[in-house]
């Protein structure tokens, strides 16, 4: 045995040496698929490429590889109308726990799925979909470990990465081999109250003056009055790009983003062009714009449609007041690479020579 090997045998023994004895078995990791993410008619009007059911599959499946490679978590899936999940498990040759969840179509399959895998003990969530995809889930399952994978069409808070990675990270966690308070970060949330009523948003809270949620996906940034953010980014897609024209923040700042929109014919203070929907530029009036700092109340009004993380859901009619603060209490994200580090071999027993 070389001294290299000798290496890797005592960094993988030590990975080892943190994953439950018998006893303490493994958590199990959810998994949820959303069929129509990623398929909404502002990617088939601009072209764009999908993510088809298939391909969801193959993620899935990696995902799986991943998993099983790291170690031997139970896995408990949503059983989606597509059987997403389902036939991914049958293509690697591992069984699963189906949740008690029936598939409707609707966004709230996402949102029992999660609520589901909380009282499953769950210890891991990985989601394939976009912005809306995981709001749904965080209504489920507010405090989730949770893997986000972009498959949707505004991915402001899922995030692209190879999915073996990403199975072997929730595996980590799961396992209770690395702490999920060192490798995740809780995420912010807006918290809204519209005449009582209370609900949540990860990445943005909208209006515009669409008198109903019509479609849904917000299509005309010109009709847009206000906007309140988590984050932005010049990069993104969506109002994420938006605000990230005027300041750019991530999610770990402590603070967000609230956005005037100028209404036509009236003064603008800046005029910005951002990138609103794949394959969709559009310059966009913007009166005003001020930092909001965590937990502060702010509050809008207007009559039209009020829109959660680029769908719009409610309709807010005449003398409507819509109060808003950003917290931090949304999922704890996990971050794949510090996850993985558990699995790196020790820094003492590294010994890279100057030369080879």
């Amino acid at each position: 045995m070389t001294v290299a090997d000798a290496g890797r045998t005592t960094a993988n023994q030590g990975v080892l040496e943190r994953l439950p004895k018998s006893g303490a078995a493994p958590r199990p990791i959810g998994i949820v698929a959303n069929p129509a993410s990623g398929k909404d008619i502002r990617r088939l009007a601009a072209r764009a490429s999908v993510f088809d059911t298939q391909e969801k599959r193959a993620i899935v499946a990696r995902c799986l590889i991943g998993i099983r490679r790291t170690a031997p978590c139970p896995i408990h899936y949503f059983n989606d109308a597509h059987g997403i999940a389902e036939s991914a498990l049958q293509s690697v040759g591992l069984a699963g726990a189906r949740l008690p969840v029936a598939a409707t179509g609707a966004a709230d399959d996402t949102t029992r799925a999660a609520a589901a895998m909380q009282s499953a003990g769950c210890g891991a969530a990985i989601v394939l979909g976009g912005d809306g995809t995981q709001r749904a889930f965080a209504k489920g399952w507010r405090d989730a470990p949770l893997i986000a994978l972009a498959t949707g069409t505004n991915n402001a808070f899922p995030q692209t990465v190879e999915a073996t990675v990403a199975g072997m990270a929730a595996a980590l966690v799961a396992a209770g081999a690395t702490p999920l308070a060192d490798v995740a970060r809780r995420a912010k949330a807006i918290h809204v109250d519209v005449d009582g009523e209370q609900d949540v948003a990860l990445i943005d809270v909208a209006m515009t003056t669409d008198r109903f949620a019509g479609a849904r996906a917000l299509l005309d940034a010109g009709r847009l009055r206000w906007a309140l953010l988590t984050r932005a980014s010049p990069a993104g897609v969506g109002l994420a790009s938006v605000g990230g024209m005027l300041r750019a923040f991530t999610d770990a700042d402590d603070d967000g983003l609230a956005i005037q929109f100028a209404a036509p014919g009236h003064p603008a203070r800046w005029r910005i062009r951002a990138v609103t929907a794949p394959g969709r530029l559009e310059d966009i009036d913007v009166a005003a714009a001020r930092r909001v700092a965590l937990n502060e109340r702010i509050t809008m009004t207007g009559t039209g449609a009020l829109a959660f993380d680029g769908e719009r859901e409610r309709t807010l009619t005449r003398g409507s007041r819509v109060h808003m603060t950003v917290r931090r209490d949304g999922p704890h994200v996990i971050d794949i690479a510090r996850a993985l580090a558990a699995l790196k071999v020790p820094d003492e027993l590294m010994e890279i020579p100057d030369a080879v």
